[in-house]
């Protein structure tokens, strides 16, 4: 058996702390697929918030999420709004009492998708700071981070350094890292106190 890839792993670390009934954030929607996990995993009493920028990403989330068609599924509520503005969006009866926050950063990985459009540094550091606030004790953030494409090295670099400055305080961070490919896509997780 192989090691676990960086989205496999990613979802195992969340489901072994989100519970159902749990709220969870999808930081960046893309095609949905971290949308309709986080939507199984906190079930039908949770509650998951998605963000992207892009109406694109909206619909082929709301497609994968129609397609599940399941009653065993949380409430999700998707946002046309930048990650950055998460705690400003999530009503505050869920601050302080999010189970997961998953990042898949970079661009939307679709057909005929602009890849000129992808995150960025300053808006993604100012969602994890509102992601970490946002966060129970023992919550979770993934953030799958993609060196590969231009701009993603850098947006790596600056994520990686966030998550080394933490204070031991607020949260233990790792990284999950095939060592061989310096541009192969890798895990940033934190685990709030």
């Amino acid at each position: 058996m192989g090691f676990l890839s960086v989205l496999s792993f990613a979802r195992q670390l969340v489901s072994q702390r989100l519970q159902p009934g749990d709220t969870a954030v999808d930081a960046t929607i893309g095609t949905g697929a971290d949308t309709l996990f986080l939507a199984e995993a906190s079930g039908r009493k949770g509650h998951v918030f998605g963000f992207d920028i892009q109406a694109e990403a909206l619909s082929l989330a709301r497609n994968r999420l129609a397609r599940d068609n399941s009653a065993r599924l949380a409430k999700v509520t998707l946002l046309e709004r930048s990650h950055a503005e998460m705690a400003e969006a999530l009503p505050k009866e869920h601050h302080g009492r999010v189970g997961a926050v998953m990042f898949n950063l970079g661009y939307l990985p679709a057909e005929g998708a602009d890849k000129a459009v992808i995150t960025q540094p300053e808006s993604t550091i100012a969602a994890l700071d509102a992601a970490l606030r946002l966060l129970r004790p023992r919550g979770v953030i993934t953030a799958v981070v993609y060196p590969g494409h231009e701009g993603g090295l850098a947006e790596a670099a600056r994520v990686e350094a966030w998550a080394a400055a933490l204070d031991a305080a607020a949260g233990q961070s790792m990284i999950y890292r095939q060592l061989q490919r310096a541009v192969a896509p890798y895990l940033i997780a934190i685990e709030r106190k």
